[in-house]
C-alpha cells in the first residue's frame, strides 16, 4: 500500500540526548537503546471514517519519537498498518450503501492527506491487511503447530491458558480484562470457548462477508494477529517500540505480545509498549461509535495545519485532554509569534534553546516544556532583539526537526 510523502527534515548541530519513554509494561520511564536502526510499529486506522483529532494525537506522538531518534543519528524503520477489512468497516459500508473496499480506500486517502498536512513522517511500510492475508494465515498455522490454538466451528482461537506472559503488558486484573475485552471487540460470552479471554485469530467465511483462500480455509484474520504478523514480517521480534493509543493497551497489545512470544519464543515481543492519551470532546473520548469527532481534514482547512500541530504539542502525549475551540486560537497566536520572531534578521543566542528543547523532548517527550523554551526565546527576540544573526534560523530548524512545526 502506498504511504505518503516525506517532508525534508533539518539537520541540527550539537549533541543529541538519548530518548527516554514511558513503557506501559514496566510502568516506568526508561531510556530507549536502539541499534543503528531504530524499529517502531504503530497500529494504524480502521478506515471507516475520517481521521479525527484523537488519531492525530497518536500518530503525532510517535512521529516525535522518530524525530528524536533521527536527531540522535539513528535510521528509523517505521511500520504501520491499515485495518482495511474488519467488522466496523463492513458495518459502515452496509449502512451507507458504499462498497467496503471503496470506503476503505477513500478514508485511507484522506488519512494520507491529513498526515502530510501535519508533517507526520511516513512509515517505511504502510501495509493494508488485505495485502497480507496469506502471511497472517501462515502465522496462525505456525501457532497452531505449537499447540496454542483451537478450532471452534471453523474459527481459530488463541488459548489464553497457553500464554504464560498474558497480562504483563497491561498489568490489568482479570475483572478489568473481561470488561475491556467485551467493550473492545472481544467475545467473552461466546459458547464453546475454553476461556472467556481466548481471542479470535481467524474468522471462517460467513455469508455476505469478504473472505480469502488460505491454508486455513476461506476466511479473514482476527484483529490482533494482523499487527503481529506485519511487525514480524517487517521488523522482526524484539523491536524497539510498539505504539498506539491507550485504548490499545488491552486487548490489542496484550494479545499481540503473547502471539509474538508464542511464535518466536522471545520476550518481550517489543522492548517498549508506549501509548498516547485520549482526546475528548464534550466530556467524552472522541470515538467514531459516539460520533463526537473533530475531523483533522476540516480543522486543517479552517486553520493552519501547523497550528493544529501546536494544539497537539501543547499537551503531553500520555495525557488525556479535551478539545475546545480556544486551543486552536491559542495555537495560532503562538505560531504567529514564533514566525514573527524567526523572521527577524537577528535575535538572542539560540544554542541554549536547542539544548533545552532537546532535554525536554528526551524526557518522555515533554512537549509543553519544549514549547515554553521557544516561547521564551521568541518573547525575548520580539521585545529586545539580539545580536546573533544565526539564531532565527537555528530556532526555525529546531522547531522543524524536533517538533515538526514548519515556520
Amino acid at each position: 500500500m502506498r504511504s505518503w510523502s516525506a517532508p525534508k527534515v533539518a539537520k541540527l548541530p550539537g549533541e543529541s540526548i538519548p530518548l527516554s519513554l514511558y513503557d506501559t509494561s514496566a510502568k516506568q520511564v526508561r531510556q530507549t537503546d536502539p541499534g543503528p536502526t531504530a524499529r517502531m510499529y504503530v497500529c494504524g486506522i480502521t478506515p471507516y471514517d475520517a481521521t479525527h483529532l484523537g488519531h492525530a494525537n497518536t500518530y503525532h506522538a510517535f512521529d516525535l519519537v522518530g524525530r528524536m531518534w533521527r536527531d540522535a543519528g539513528h535510521e528509523v524503520h517505521y511500520t504501520q498498518n491499515a485495518t482495511d477489512v474488519d467488522d466496523p468497516l463492513l458495518e459502515r459500508a452496509a449502512q451507507t450503501g458504499i462498497d467496503w473496499q471503496d470506503l476503505a480506500e477513500r478514508e485511507i486517502e484522506l488519512f494520507r492527506g491529513d498526515m502530510e498536512a501535519l508533517r507526520i513522517l511516513p512509515p517505511r511500510e504502510y501495509v493494508g491487511v488485505t495485502e497480507v492475508v496469506g502471511r497472517v494465515a501462515d502465522l496462525i498455522a505456525r501457532l497452531s503447530a505449537k499447540g496454542v490454538t483451537y478450532d471452534l466451528d471453523g474459527d481459530v482461537y488463541f488459548s489464553v491458558a497457553d500464554a504464560p506472559k498474558f497480562g504483563q503488558v497491561s498489568g490489568y486484573s482479570e475483572e478489568q480484562m473481561l470488561a475491556l475485552f467485551a467493550e473492545r471487540g472481544g467475545d467473552p460470552e461466546r459458547p464453546g470457548k475454553r476461556d472467556p479471554l481466548d481471542w479470535l485469530l481467524w474468522r471462517a467465511e460467513r455469508p455476505g462477508e469478504p473472505a480469502w483462500e488460505s491454508s486455513l480455509g476461506r476466511g479473514r484474520p482476527g484483529w490482533h494477529i494482523e499487527c503481529t504478523a506485519i511487525a514480524l514480517e517487517n521488523l522482526g521480534p524484539g523491536y524497539d517500540v510498539a505504539g498506539g493509543g491507550s485504548d490499545l493497551i488491552f486487548p490489542h497489545h496484550e494479545c499481540g505480545a503473547s502471539e509474538g512470544h508464542a511464535a518466536t519464543g522471545e520476550w518481550p515481543f517489543a522492548k517498549f509498549y508506549t501509548h498516547a492519551g485520549m482526546v475528548a470532546l464534550d466530556g467524552e473520548k472522541m470515538s467514531k461509535s459516539k460520533g463526537n469527532l473533530i475531523f483533522v481534514s476540516r480543522l486543517r482547512v479552517a486553520h493552519d495545519p501547523m497550528a493544529v500541530r501546536l494544539v497537539l504539542l501543547a499537551h503531553h502525549y500520555r495525557a488525556d485532554w479535551e478539545y475546545v475551540p480556544e486551543l486552536i486560537a491559542e495555537a495560532e497566536r503562538r505560531l504567529a509569534r514564533w514566525r514573527a520572531a524567526t523572521a527577524l534578521a537577528s535575535g538572542p543566542r539560540a544554542e541554549e534553546v536547542l539544548e533545552t528543547v532537546r532535554r525536554h523532548m528526551a524526557d518522555d517527550l515533554d512537549t509543553p516544556g519544549a514549547l515554553a523554551a521557544i516561547d521564551a526565546w521568541a518573547e525575548e527576540a520580539l521585545d529586545h532583539g539580539g545580536p546573533d544573526t544565526s539564531a532565527p534560523g537555528l530556532v526555525r530548524d529546531l522547531s522543524d526537526a524536533l517538533l515538526g512545526v514548519a515556520l
